[in-house]
C-alpha cells in the first residue's frame, strides 16, 4: 500500500477531504463522550519544528497520545536541513525510526523533498507557501457551525499568505465563493490563482477594498499583517494594511450573522480588534480547538 503523506489541499480530491473532515468529527465525538481508544497504539510521529508554534505542537502531540501512539519533538539543532546532511539521508534514516513526520519549515521545497526521500507518511505543518492543517480545521469549524461548504462565502483580509493559499486551494475543491482582500502587490500565490481559475469548483475573486470584500460574506477571515520570517517587513506592512483590519465598523457590512476567525496568533490592535475577536461572532478558540480534532483526522487517515 502507498504511502499517504498530506503537503497541500490540492493533493486530494473531494472524497477523501470529506473523509478526513468525518474522521475528525467521529473521533471528536468519542472523545467528548469519554471513549478512550488507541487506533495509533505503538506509533511515533516525528514533530521537526524550523517554526515555532503553540497550536501545531500541542495539536500533534496531545492529538498522537489520545490516539494511543507518541510524538517525539525534534528541532532543526538536531538535524540540520541541507547543512550538515542532505534531505535524502534525512528522510532515509528518520524512515528507520519512526511511523511518520510531522514538518513546520520556511520551504515548500524541503517538505516535498522529505516527502520523496522518506518511506514514511510526511504531513506539512506549514510552509511559507500553504498551511494545510490549519484551513482543514476552519473547513471543519465552519461546517460545525451549521454552514455548508458549497455556496460559502467567505471573505479572506490581510496578507496573502500560506493561510491565504490554502483557502485558495481548498477552493478548487469546495464550491466556495472567496474574496481576498489585500494591499496591491500582496495578492496570494499566482500559480495558484491561475490553477483555480482553469478549473477549480469554487471562485476566487481578488479585492483592494476590504468593504467590498465583506459585502454579505458569511465568514471573515483574516491573519497577521507579518508571518514568520517577515520581521525586516513589519513597520513597512503596519503603514499598507490599517485599512484592512477586521474592526466593529467593517463587521456590519458582512452578513448580520457573519462568524469571525483568525488562525492565531492575533496581534490585537492590528489586523482585528480586541471588540471583534472577543465578540459574540468570533469563533477562534474554537478554530484552534478544533486543530487538534482535525489533526487525528488527519494522522488516522496518513498513519492508521
Amino acid at each position: 500500500m502507498a504511502k499517504i503523506d498530506f503537503l497541500s489541499l490540492l493533493d486530494f480530491d473531494r472524497p477523501e477531504l470529506e473523509s478526513i473532515l468525518e474522521r475528525a468529527a467521529e473521533t471528536k465525538r468519542r472523545w467528548r463522550e469519554g471513549r478512550r481508544e488507541s487506533p495509533l497504539a505503538g506509533k511515533v510521529l516525528g514533530l521537526v519544528f524550523h517554526k515555532p508554534s503553540l497550536r501545531t505542537r500541542l495539536s500533534f502531540e496531545v492529538g498522537m497520545r489520545q490516539l494511543g501512539g507518541s510524538a517525539l519533538y525534534i528541532t532543526d539543532a538536531e538535524i540540520g536541513f541541507r547543512r550538515r546532511e542532505s534531505i535524502a539521508d534525512i528522510g532515509a534514516v528518520m524512515s528507520r525510526f519512526l511511523d511518520g513526520i510531522m514538518i513546520r519549515t520556511f520551504a515548500q521545497a524541503d517538505v516535498v523533498d522529505l516527502a520523496r526521500a522518506a518511506a514514511i507518511p510526511i504531513i506539512n505543518g506549514l510552509t511559507d507557501w500553504a498551511h494545510p492543517c490549519q484551513v482543514l480545521a476552519d473547513l471543519f469549524t465552519v461546517r460545525e457551525r451549521g454552514l455548508a461548504l458549497d455556496g460559502l462565502s467567505v471573505a479572506y483580509l490581510g496578507d496573502g499568505n500560506n493561510v491565504a493559499n490554502s483557502w485558495v486551494h481548498a477552493a478548487m475543491t469546495f464550491e466556495l465563493d472567496l474574496r481576498v482582500a489585500t494591499p496591491p502587490g500582496y495578492e496570494p500565490d499566482a500559480a495558484s490563482l491561475a490553477r483555480i481559475a482553469q478549473g477549480g469548483r469554487g471562485r476566487v475573486r481578488l479585492f483592494q477594498d476590504p468593504a467590498a470584500a465583506v459585502a454579505g460574506a458569511q465568514v471573515i477571515y483574516t491573519d497577521t499583517w507579518a508571518s514568520m520570517g517577515q520581521e525586516a517587513e513589519a513597520e513597512a506592512r503596519r503603514r499598507v494594511f490599517p485599512p484592512f483590519q477586521v474592526n466593529a465598523a467593517l463587521l456590519r457590512g458582512a452578513h448580520p450573522q457573519a462568524l469571525v476567525m483568525h488562525c492565531l496568533p492575533a496581534h490585537r490592535g492590528e489586523e482585528i480588534t480586541d471588540e471583534v475577536i472577543d465578540g459574540p461572532q468570533s469563533i477562534v478558540y474554537d478554530q484552534a480547538e478544533n486543530r487538534l480534532h482535525c489533526q487525528k483526522g488527519i494522522l488516522l487517515h496518513c498513519l492508521g
